[in-house]
């Protein structure tokens, strides 16, 4: 396989089976030979029951958890269940366009680039339909990221990276943004950021809450503390 692709669900029956057909179509033109990852957290609306059905059309293998449950350990297991040299990481409520997957994969393939992270705020990037204090919430969480790298979309979802990049690495789910924690811990020479129009999922509904946003800014400060000690011992060996 040249492309694992991890999409942890929690109740998105309604979404899966359209991302799955989106995905095979937009790379299968393209020549990437794909394996999905379906990780599942024990959604009590079937999402998991969907997923075997699609297994027996798609390459699609479904990781069931029963009792671990957290966007972040999700994709954490599938990172650590895909068995490409090329990972990526897409949400199921169809908020990202898996149709930029081969022009994100085109970009790590050159080799130049380790990272691509799927961008709203490049031009050519945006929201469609998305609620004001949605919004809100993430224009205060990518300020507040904003110290850690240069990185404009910071606390994207979507993105795709070589797997040397987390080779050694600890990856902590202290929060939904395990992207952001590859962006500061991660091994890696360049990141891109390709355009992306993120839209609002229609079915289901949206995870986003007081706790996911505290669960965040705990993240920050430990990135934060992980970077100020990172250079503290970089300092010394100099």
């Amino acid at each position: 396989m040249n492309l694992s692709i991890i999409i942890p669900t929690f109740n998105e029956r309604e979404n899966l089976e359209i991302l799955v057909k989106r995905i095979i179509a937009a790379t299968a033109p393209a020549g990437i030979a794909v394996e999905i990852i379906v990780v599942d957290d024990n959604s009590p609306d079937g999402t998991a029951e969907i997923a075997k059905i699609l297994a027996a059309d798609f390459p699609l293998k479904l990781i069931e958890r029963k009792t671990e449950h957290g966007l972040g350990s999700a994709i954490i297991t599938g990172i650590n269940q895909a068995t490409s040299k090329v990972i990526c990481v897409i949400d199921a409520d169809l908020s990202h366009p898996p149709e930029a997957i081969p022009e994100m994969y085109k970009l790590i393939s050159g080799g130049e680039i380790q990272l691509v992270i799927g961008s709203r705020r490049v031009p050519g990037g945006g929201t469609s339909n998305w609620i004001w204090y949605r919004k809100l919430i993430h224009w205060v969480a990518a300020k507040l990221g904003s110290f850690l790298t240069p990185v404009k979309d910071l606390t994207s979802g979507y993105f795709m990276f070589n797997r040397e990049v987390v080779r050694n690495i600890k990856l902590e789910p202290k929060s939904w943004k395990i992207g952001l924690e590859i962006i500061v811990k991660g091994k890696y020479e360049n990141v891109a950021e390709h355009p992306i129009v993120f839209v609002e999922r229609e079915a289901g509904k949206s995870k986003m809450g007081s706790k996911e946003v505290l669960a965040y800014l705990n993240h920050l400060l430990s990135l934060l503390l992980y970077k100020l000690t990172s250079q503290c011992r970089l300092a010394i060996k100099r």
